[in-house]
């Protein structure tokens, strides 16, 4: 697994996804490691057909040289062994993240060898373009020609200490698509090849959303992702198929076993709301999506459903996988990101600012638990009901006082919302009213929490502001402060 010496756990993004980790480690394996032996025999849900690889490229720019003479990055600095270095980590990030790397190893050292690269990225542009610099003052003018004067690919420029000054870093300013790691962290290139790999894997992810009437598809502008709508009496009808099994029982058991309370749900409800796990896993296998999100609260409202899918969402997105409410596709969509590029859950709530703290309090009726990662220790939650209808079975999880938090969400395919705060309470229904989690959170740089944009936004662990920054950067897509 691919660490990082300069990060939290809760906010270093450079870890091992956890299906990579199951698919390479094998499922008995992986249930050991992470302690999910009670689980079913299916922990895994389908997944669509394998996707083509994004092709990227990785060049590097210096001198044509054994050693260097004075200056930065200094006669110490081994060219050779750093090559080599870079090569390494490139070579096992790709093998991670699903890419398929090709590595120059000659450097680009004058305008000619610049000049062929330029037509050879615009005769045959790769899916994206990584620029190493290994020079201070003498790879510079080459890197702002690439940047200026390549297709509109997503293109990472790495400058590791020692390769550039503030002024060498101007010229790539505010150019579209293109995102600067000027860092001593050699690790991070492990993160700039996953930031590749998601953008391929958002432009090829498939959600289906449950509601409406008719059977379609909707492909986003920019993000890429294909939203598959399917007619929503097909969820009530998938559900009733689903009969108790022992693989129903045993999630049903490992709730009731690992809940710190049970209050209003009986057992019955306990596997009623287990059955939605493999109702939604059905509908996603037969239509080839990656997740799912359902108009829920209209089933629940004309009792068409005996249980609401809360538990099956929390399940869902311990996993990896997307279970979103209330078919909000744009909620959605940014926990697959989060997936994507974290390996961590969203909590997808409902905001309600706190006025006399001048905070913000979340609250839904599903909540992922395995909030630091989803190969990650779960947070305890408690079993009760639905809170609006005081049915079936909602969690309420108990988030960990003064933790760091993102605050994010897609509006619309081209733009997030984001910022950033502090876990400051849970929040007990009763006394309080509306869902069962409830979380307050204190809001950095929003002097007024009635300001705060959006809704259903995702309350994520750890301070990601600056690496969901560096995709938006890379994907074309606008941020926009919470």
């Amino acid at each position: 697994m691919h660490t990082c010496t300069t990060c939290t756990k809760s906010a270093c993004p450079l870890t091992l996804n956890r299906r990579t980790f199951l698919a390479t480690a094998g499922a008995a394996l992986v249930a050991s490691r992470i302690g999910l032996l009670e689980y079913a025999s299916s922990l895994v849900a389908a997944e669509p057909a394998a996707r083509a690889k994004p092709e990227v490229l990785a060049v590097f720019v210096r001198p044509n040289v054994q050693g260097y003479w004075m200056g930065w990055p200094g006669a110490s600095y081994d060219i050779k062994a750093r090559q080599a270095q870079y090569t390494e980590i490139l070579n096992t990030a790709a093998t991670e993240h699903d890419v398929d790397i090709h590595i120059n190893p000659e450097p680009l050292h004058n305008e000619q060898a610049v000049s062929t690269l330029l037509e050879q990225l615009k005769r045959k542009p790769p899916f994206g373009l990584i620029v190493i610099s290994m020079s201070l003052n003498q790879s510079w003018p080459h890197i702002n020609r690439i940047a200026k004067e390549r297709p509109p690919i997503p293109t990472i420029v790495f400058s590791p200490m020692g390769t550039s000054f503030t002024n060498h870093l101007q010229g790539t300013r505010n150019i579209d698509r293109l995102y600067v790691a000027a860092t001593q962290d050699l690790s991070w290139l492990n993160f700039g090849v996953r930031m590749l790999s998601t953008i391929n894997k958002m432009n090829s992810s498939r959600l289906c959303v449950v509601r409406g009437a008719k059977t379609e598809d909707r492909k986003l502008n920019v993000i890429g992702t294909t939203l598959h709508y399917v007619p929503h009496r097909r969820y009530p009808e998938e559900l009733q198929k689903v009969k108790e099994t022992d693989e129903v029982r045993a999630v049903a058991d490992y709730y009731s076993k690992h809940a710190k309370k049970i209050v209003e749900p009986t057992r019955k409800d306990i596997l009623n709301a287990a059955r939605n796990y493999f109702a939604a896993k059905k509908i996603m296998a037969d239509e080839k999506c990656h997740g799912i999100s359902v108009d829920c609260l209209p089933l629940v409202e004309r009792r068409l459903i005996p249980a609401p899918p809360c538990i099956a969402w929390l399940r869902l997105n311990d996993e990896g996988i997307v279970g979103a409410c209330e078919a909000d596709w744009n909620a959605a969509i940014s926990l697959r990101l989060t997936h994507l590029l974290f390996n961590r859950p969203g909590f997808m709530q409902d905001p309600a600012p706190n006025t006399v703290n001048n905070t913000l309090m979340g609250a839904h009726c599903s909540c992922p638990t395995r909030l630091d990662g989803c190969d990650g220790d779960p947070e305890p939650f408690i079993l009760r009901s639905h809170s609006e209808s005081n049915t079936g079975v909602a969690p309420q999880v108990l988030w960990r006082i003064g933790r760091d938090v993102t605050v994010m969400k897609f509006q619309g395919p081209e733009s997030i919302i984001l910022g950033t705060g502090k876990v400051l309470r849970n929040i007990d229904t009763p006394p309080a009213g509306g869902c069962r989690t409830s979380v307050e959170i204190s809001l950095d740089d929003v002097p007024d929490a009635r300001d705060t944009k959006g809704f259903h936004q995702l309350f994520i662990y750890g301070n990601l502001e600056l690496p969901f920054k560096a995709y938006c950067r890379l994907a074309g897509i606008k941020v926009v402060h919470i």
